[in-house]
């Protein structure tokens, strides 16, 4: 029996179950509409953007955060700089030490009158929200929860149960990232709020790309943000909750996390934070800002809504047709890769045409995902018969260059890519939140920043020239056989050669060919 109809029994006998399940939510909970507030020009990061678009007319100027420290450290410096409003978009806010960082930021302005909308995918908050059910109790802060799960039940059991009975939905996630501040200065690119992201996770850290953005933008940004925060996939956290937050809770809250801030002020990490920071937002040297025509790109929230099927909601075409004008080089940065059969296609077609195609995506080693990397390896082989360089990060890709810090950051953890990047003819960069898989083309929301600039797209060649280097990456070749072979270099100098993936046991490879085998490529 294949694993189709043994699905569908699941679902009858889970919704047997889930019929008896006790929910709070309160579908009539009010829910109030409301706007990103008018820009005032007094706000010191408004002048501050001021100062710096002054010449540059229409244009956007972005500044490119490869390393993770800068990323946690321009973050927290919006969010102490801002007078007005914070709004925040995110798919992952962890409650670790990083994570509790910024919440604690997010508090301190809102202590001092700043108003925070904070709008989370709830896949990874259901059942885990009490602090933030807290936080939402404070005047000026409001959460909002998309596409949420009716049961509050963070357990396996419980998650299961409900994608069992309604997968079409909780299956589409919205996968954005945006860290908008006094509509004057924004974040965005493939970051989440976790320690991994900002390399204090001493087991793993995701190598990731951010852009800090002022200018036009910035305005796009926070539209995009409204429609979100307004649309009906949208819910107050407190329609899941029938208790209100005491002024007692919040006051307990706040002091917990001065206390928790003051804390983590004393570790190695925050003293290395301390060391390098200043104030990354206004002291930023002129030169790191790359200024163009940029463009925010975004699925339309109703995307999450599998009644609205529609390709008109989706960012992927917009991206397909800016890809199209490549003439001589096409650079992606993707740590799922998964093109199908009509992305090898279309990759072909460009070799075709003259355009030299290169590709960084995570090895088996690197990755979180192999059920990914295995419908990922699927398509090395046509797609290096056409041309395609395929480059695949090594999990130790943490070497320092001439005393500094390596261009990502080093670390003590193991190194996954999660930076997503793409870079035509080295003047036009796109950066932000989506993988090149299904699962972001089909079902997630995502969005992005397309600039023309070469300034930009320069620099990410350079991480890409980086990063891809033989001590750092594998490349993937084709043997005159017809199999595919690894080669990187060993710290010691010496080039070797890998005849399956390196870094990997047996039994890791086994599980993963076999997973390859799931008729599932289409939800990856």
């Amino acid at each position: 029996m294949t694993r189709a109809p043994l699905r569908h029994l699941a679902c009858i006998w889970l919704l047997a179950l889930a019929a008896c399940t006790h929910s709070d939510f309160r579908p009539d909970y009010p829910r109030v509409a409301s706007t990103v507030l008018p820009v005032q020009a007094d706000a010191p990061l408004v002048a501050y953007a001021g100062r710096l678009t002054a010449k540059h007319g229409s244009e956007s100027g972005l500044r490119l955060i490869s390393d993770a420290n800068d990323a946690l450290l321009v973050r927290i410096a919006l969010a102490n700089r801002a007078v007005h409003s914070l709004d925040l978009q995110y798919y992952m806010f962890h409650s670790d030490a990083t994570g509790e960082l910024l919440a604690q930021r997010l508090l301190a302005a809102a202590d001092r009158g700043v108003r925070v909308r904070l709008l989370l995918d709830d896949l990874h908050v259901a059942g885990n929200d009490d602090v933030l059910r807290i936080l939402d109790g404070h005047r000026n802060i409001e959460i909002r929860l998309f596409n949420p799960f009716l049961e509050r039940n963070s357990s396996m059991w419980g998650m299961g149960k409900q994608f069992a009975g309604d997968f079409s939905r909780l299956n589409r996630r919205m996968h954005n990232k945006a860290f908008i501040a006094d509509g004057a200065m924004a974040v965005v690119g493939g970051r989440n709020i976790g320690d991994e992201y900002f390399n204090a996770n001493s087991n793993v850290n995701f190598r990731d790309l951010d852009v800090l953005a002022v200018g036009p933008v910035v305005a796009e940004m926070g539209q995009t943000f409204d429609r979100y925060w307004n649309s009906t996939q949208s819910y107050p956290i407190g329609a899941f909750h029938l208790h209100q937050t005491s002024p007692a809770q919040l006051d307990q809250l706040r002091k917990s996390m001065y206390a928790n801030a003051r804390q983590f002020s004393q570790t190695s990490y925050a003293q290395n934070l301390v060391t390098r920071a200043g104030d990354l937002v206004h002291e930023a040297p002129a030169g790191e800002w790359a200024w163009g025509a940029a463009t925010f790109l975004a699925d339309d929230p109703d995307k999450a809504n599998p009644a609205a099927n529609s390709k008109d909601l989706h960012m992927a075409p917009a991206i397909h047709a800016w890809l199209d004008g490549a003439q001589h080089q096409l650079v992606l940065i993707s740590p799922y890769f998964v093109p199908g059969n009509s992305g090898v296609a279309y990759l072909k077609g460009m070799r075709g045409r003259g355009v030299d195609v290169e590709v960084l995506t995570n090895s088996l080693a690197s990755t979180d995902a192999g059920d990914v990397y295995a419908a990922y390896a699927s398509y090395r082989v046509p797609m290096l018969q056409a041309g395609v360089r395929l480059y695949e990060l090594k999990p130790e890709a943490t070497r320092t260059k001439g005393g500094g810090s390596h261009i990502f950051g080093s670390s003590s953890g193991s190194s996954s890519l999660h930076a997503k990047a793409i870079v035509v003819d080295a003047t036009h960069a796109f950066v932000g939140s989506m993988n090149l898989d299904p699962r972001s083309r089909d079902y997630n929301t995502e969005d992005g920043v397309i600039i023309d600039s070469s300034v930009l797209a320069k620099e990410l060649l350079v991480i890409f020239a980086d990063i891809t280097e033989p001590i750092d990456s594998y490349q993937v070749l084709l043997a005159p056989d017809g199999r595919v072979y690894w080669e990187g270099r060993e710290p010691n100098g010496e080039m070797v050669r890998f005849d399956h993936a390196p870094g990997t046991s047996g039994w890791r490879r086994f599980r993963v060919s076999v997973g390859g085998l799931l008729p599932i490529e289409g939800l990856l």
